[in-house]
């Protein structure tokens, strides 16, 4: 259980912030970089909330999303290192999860013959928004997992790539299905 009872610790002021390891590092290190991203991401998912109107199903998916991105940041926060006791890690099974949640949303849905804009509903057009986020995240978790002294955790990298799909496909789920999606013209406006 997490405990907050004092918000603000000046440890900050010098630039540099704790991992879960209780390792310091500057706040613009690649690590912090990643799991804040994905914080990000999941602020994102809380706008998109907002605006589901009616739509528990839906709703309750993006909630067990936010809490699964909790539980990647705590797996980006404290590096795994040999030796060192197994830590929150994120699993192959909540990938596994994401793909069948994508598979049901897809279902409904007619085959694409153009790209999507963003927009639409108010909820699809937060949920592009939080789809670029999470892409943004998955860059930096990718960027942090090429340095050779910054082990990441397959699974978090495959998380986020799935969830921007997911993130995408439901913005046609909140568009009516598909039928309000604003769909790319190329060269339109030449």
């Amino acid at each position: 259980m997490v405990v907050l009872n004092r918000i603000y610790t000046r440890t900050g002021d010098d630039g540099t912030t704790a991992l879960g390891s209780g390792e310091r590092r500057p706040k613009y290190d690649q690590r912090i970089t990643a799991y804040g991203t994905v914080d990000e991401t999941n602020a994102a998912i809380g706008v998109v909330r907002v605006h589901l109107a009616g739509a528990r199903e839906l709703d309750a998916m993006l909630g067990r999303i936010q809490n699964d991105l909790f539980d990647l940041g705590a797996d980006l926060a404290v590096p795994e290192r040999e030796g060192k006791p197994e830590r929150l890690r994120l699993l192959a099974s909540q990938v596994t999860r994401l793909e069948h949640d994508i598979d049901g949303l897809n279902a409904g849905l007619s085959p694409l013959t153009s790209f999507v804009l963003p927009g639409g509903t108010s909820a699809a057009a937060y949920l592009h928004l939080a789809r670029t986020i999470c892409r943004r995240a998955e860059r930096a978790i990718v960027e942090l997992a090429a340095k050779p002294d910054e082990p990441v955790n397959d699974a978090a990298i495959h998380y986020m790539n799935r969830l921007s799909d997911l993130l995408f496909v439901a913005s046609r789920v909140t568009n009516n299905n598909g039928a309000g999606d604003v769909l790319w013209v190329p060269g339109q406006n030449r």
